[in-house]
């Protein structure tokens, strides 16, 4: 069955906000259900498009979603509370939303009629593992409840899967680069910011191991997952990357971009969360390979602050997620 209309909950976040506009390009209709708690201007240029609706809601509420799932033929699940600190400021909360509400979801999401749901899950289910490339069939280790969650709502998913609801999980490593609803609060992101604003960074450790995907190779990916045969994807699980580098690394990177004066401060870390993934997998079943790099996130970045589309950067709190969650009341 061809999808025509998609559901992407959580379409007006970091990633979503890049996805949105490409879906409308690819000829697809898009629902948007978001609490819209980062603004609500977050699709310039397309939030007139005939083909996108935007519901305020939760993905908490049932009766929404039993109003907002019908006619959809595909789930695209974003939504979440997003990164270990943001979790770990209301525990309830984060679980309430990123797996409480996960089944129901699913649950009404197949009952409504749709065909394919595609779930966001993290590279950070791994945990640390010593060995050198993480593949998707090692067993899953997460260190903190938000990851936890995140591998539980994976088991759940395939336990629902059936004839006619095909089911994928994507495994996305770190996410970098320039949104409208820009997130400051990722490795690349981070280090970029204060390289331009500061002209210092400041490293904590720097030999945690990090993935890193470019955001507009993470839309393509959720573009593909659209159109992906049935038969290649039903039930399956990918880690989505490009390359693994050391947060000192990520940092060289970045001066490398910005300015040789650029100052580097290296201080200790009790963080010592370290990922090495493997794409190998995506790219040997589905032919997918990510096509940006590293220095292109941080090169766009760098355009939008030099042209003013991140205003305040250091101090507005939509760029962060924890800053924003302890501004709002999602109870």
């Amino acid at each position: 069955m061809a999808v025509q209309k998609v559901m992407v909950t959580g379409g007006a976040g970091y990633v979503g906000s890049a996805l949105v506009p490409k879906l409308l390009n690819h000829g697809y209709d898009v629902r948007v259900l978001d609490l819209f708690i980062y603004g609500d201007d977050v699709f310039p240029g397309a939030g007139d498009h005939p083909g996108l609706e935007l519901i305020r809601g939760d993905i908490r509420d049932q009766e929404l979603l039993r109003k907002s799932l019908p006619g959809c033929d595909a789930v695209i699940h974003l939504a979440c509370i997003s990164n270990d600190p943001s979790f770990e400021l209301d525990p309830d909360l984060g679980k309430s939303i990123n797996y409480d509400a996960f089944a129901p979801l699913v649950d009404i999401a197949k009952s409504s009629g749709v065909k394919r749901f595609i779930y966001a899950s993290s590279s950070s289910v791994y945990g640390i593992k010593e060995e050198k490339n993480v593949t998707e069939d090692l067993p899953l280790l997460p260190l903190t409840d938000y990851s936890k969650y995140k591998a539980l709502c994976e088991e759940v998913l395939l336990e629902k899967r059936s004839p006619g609801f095909v089911v994928l999980i994507l495994r996305p490593s770190t996410v970098c680069g320039y949104s409208p609803r820009l997130r400051l609060d990722l490795t690349v992101n981070i280090l970029t910011n204060h390289a331009v604003n500061n002209r210092r960074i400041t490293v904590f450790g720097g030999q945690q191991m990090r993935p890193n995907i470019h955001i507009k190779d993470m839309a393509q990916v959720y573009i593909k997952s659209l159109e992906w045969p049935d038969a290649a994807i039903d039930g399956k699980i990918f880690n989505v990357g490009y390359d693994n580098f050391t947060v000192a690394e990520i940092a060289e990177k970045v001066r490398g971009v910005i300015g040789d004066e650029i100052e580097i401060v290296t201080t200790p870390t009790d963080d010592n969360r370290s990922y090495h993934v493997s794409s190998a997998k995506i790219k040997s079943e589905l032919g997918f390979v990510a096509e940006h790099s590293v220095e292109e996130a941080i090169h766009d970045l760098a355009a939008s602050f030099q042209a003013g589309k991140i205003p305040n950067p250091m101090t507005d709190a939509r760029y962060y997620n924890i800053k924003t969650m302890q501004k709002v009341n999602l109870r």
